[in-house]
């Protein structure tokens, strides 16, 4: 058998009634995006010249997620085996190796899936491949029964095995290779007598095996098949996940203080040298240029940060958030739709959104863009080298010229030329002794409060 087409038929009309939700179970995220997605991506490393998704009734949103791939409806749902019945169509004349996989079983390898598929071309070219893995409790898998030659010899369902066979550690997966050429004969066999009244793929390894054909099986990682039917299996799937996409930052360069509570995206991209602190959480879209370092309890998504910029700690950075070499995002700041500029510095309890910060700029603490009339947004633009005082309302549509300083506890809505300086507080005014007065005033009227006496219960204020 020389045959090294391969098609794979993608399981996904489970109704996932136990993750208790009004999302199709294959599209809760893993790392940023959904499980099927996850799968998708690593079955068409293989290169497959058909897929096909098997979706069930009212799964629009499913269809929508994997296309362009096309998807066939199983109705009713019947089981594994009448789920690759309804692919069929998609599979008519195709003699390679049909390669079926699970949407919910997201964390598989393209290695895993490779082994497989050599295992298919092989000697003796099994009709049928079985991915078997060895779970710390075998619980209610089904077990392989292996031949004395190693070959797969059946798979036993759990209820149905002998306390002998009950023993046994190696488990099925559900995945599987399969002679094209053979599947939808050995198919077309398989029945529906069981307590469910399902058909099962399953079946087919015993029909192989009493057609005479060879059938094997391919040990997997435990971590790669958790199978996702519960929000508690959810979060071991991203535990693991975390655990992976931690382990390739660290192999590639980058240092995590304490990795177990830094969160990644799946598409993450970290360069070399880059620190980063306990707490970090990366959503969907960053890219972290060398020697970046980022403090703790940092949260980024959709943001460019690049080399030798410092964020944080407690910074955030939103989508569109662009932060230029050498400049300095501090405590309790936020970045949404803007640049800051080479070594320009946001260090302290400020909103930047919808705006540019020139290279070399200082943002005062307390400092906002006010971008947002509540009709549209506006943009802030603040020149290089300009100097903002703490606590100042940059009233946009704004320009602030290079050079330029605005006072402290200024709100600036007209622009600023450049080297100007821009101040817009009330005058200094001090009145002596007023303090104290107030103080007296006010503590006589609260004792005569408590004792009932008659008195003022409401100061006008004035000295």
């Amino acid at each position: 058998m020389s045959n090294s087409k391969t098609a794979v038929v993608v399981l996904a009309a489970g109704l996932g009634t136990r993750m208790k939700s009004d999302l199709p179970k294959v599209l809760h995220p893993l790392a940023g995006r959904s499980m099927i997605a996850h799968l998708l991506d690593t079955v068409s490393e293989l290169r497959p010249e058909r897929m096909v998704v098997v979706v069930g009734e009212d799964m629009p949103a499913v269809q929508a997620a994997v296309a362009p791939h096309p998807t066939v409806v199983q109705s009713p749902r019947l089981g594994t085996g009448h789920a690759v019945m309804a692919a069929r169509p998609m599979l008519e004349g195709f003699d390679g190796t049909v390669l079926v996989v699970y949407g919910d079983t997201p964390l598989m390898t393209t290695m895993t899936l490779e082994r497989m598929l050599a295992a298919r071309r092989q000697a003796p070219h099994p009709a049928v491949v079985v991915l078997g893995f060895r779970p710390t409790d075998a619980g209610a898998y089904g077990r392989l029964i292996v031949a004395a030659d190693n070959g797969l010899e059946a798979i036993v369902e759990a209820k149905d095995a002998t306390p002998q066979q009950r023993t046994i550690g190696l488990c099925n997966s559900g995945v599987m290779a399969v002679d094209g050429g053979q599947l939808y004969s050995l198919l077309d066999r398989v029945g529906n007598d069981n307590a469910k009244g399902e058909y099962y793929l399953t079946d087919i390894v015993g029909l192989a095996r009493s057609d005479g054909l060879p059938c094997g099986y391919v040990e997997g990682d435990v971590s790669e098949l958790v199978g996702v039917n519960s929000r508690a299996d959810l979060a071991a799937a991203e535990a693991i996940l975390q655990d992976r996409l931690r382990a390739v930052a660290m192999a590639e360069g980058a240092t995590l203080i304490d990795p177990r509570t830094v969160y990644f995206s799946w598409d993450t991209v970290l360069g070399r040298d880059v620190t980063v602190g306990p707490s970090v959480l990366f959503g969907p879209g960053v890219q972290v240029g060398d020697r970046v370092e980022i403090l703790g309890f940092c949260h980024i998504e959709g943001a460019t940060i690049a080399q030798g910029a410092r964020i944080g700690p407690f910074a955030r950075l939103r989508p569109g958030a662009s932060i230029d070499p050498d400049a300095h995002i501090g405590n309790f700041v936020e970045i949404k739709n803007a640049t800051v500029e080479i070594g320009a510095k946001v260090n302290h309890l400020s909103y930047i959104g919808d705006a540019r910060i020139g290279a070399g700029a200082n943002i005062g603490a307390g400092t906002i863009t006010c971008n947002y009339d509540g009709f549209f947004k506006s943009h802030t633009d603040v020149g290089a080298g300009a100097f903002i005082g703490s606590n100042t309302c940059l009233v946009a549509p704004v320009r602030i010229g290079d050079g330029a300083i605005v006072g402290a506890s200024s709100a600036i809505a007209k622009d600023v030329p450049a080297d100007a300086l821009a101040v817009t507080r009330g005058p200094y005014m001090v009145r002596e002794d007023w303090a104290r007065r107030f103080r007296e005033r006010r503590g006589a009227e609260k004792l005569a409060a408590k004792s009932g006496a008659p008195g003022r219960k409401t100061g006008s204020g004035k000295g």
